[in-house]
């Protein structure tokens, strides 16, 4: 069982950057893929960015590509998110998630594809 516990949300101001980390447990993390995930209420949970377990194929939603960047420490087993030019629209819950699969990154961009999943932490930006 994969334990995952997101870090690094706040509030900052539109322009502005943030980096979110995803600490794991509890399993082999160099042989997840790698996801994170938002969600505000009332709206689906949005694909924002995924990672193959070495982390050298990485995949973005349209509404984040050129601003965001996904990594990854295997040696430490965590993951990255790199929020940068954040816009108000980015404000959400941000959730990383898990997945033990030899499946391409490309087609890891929805909620059932993942098995784990964290708790979330929240990112405001304020205009």
């Amino acid at each position: 069982q994969v334990q995952l516990v997101e870090s690094g949300g706040g509030l900052v101001q539109a322009g502005g950057s943030l980096r979110l980390s995803c600490a794991a447990s509890g399993g082999t993390f160099s042989r997840l893929v790698m996801g994170w995930f938002r969600q505000v209420p009332g709206k689906e949970r949005e694909f924002v960015a995924a990672i193959s377990s070495i982390g050298l194929t990485k995949y973005y939603g349209d509404s984040v590509k050129g601003r965001f960047t996904i990594s990854r420490d295997n040696a430490k087993a965590v993951l990255y998110l790199q929020m940068s030019s954040l816009k108000p629209e980015d404000t959400a819950v941000y959730y990383c998630a898990a997945a033990e699969t030899s499946r391409s990154v490309l087609s890891m961009t929805t909620t059932r594809t993942y098995d784990y999943w964290g708790q979330g932490t929240q990112v405001t930006v304020s205009s």
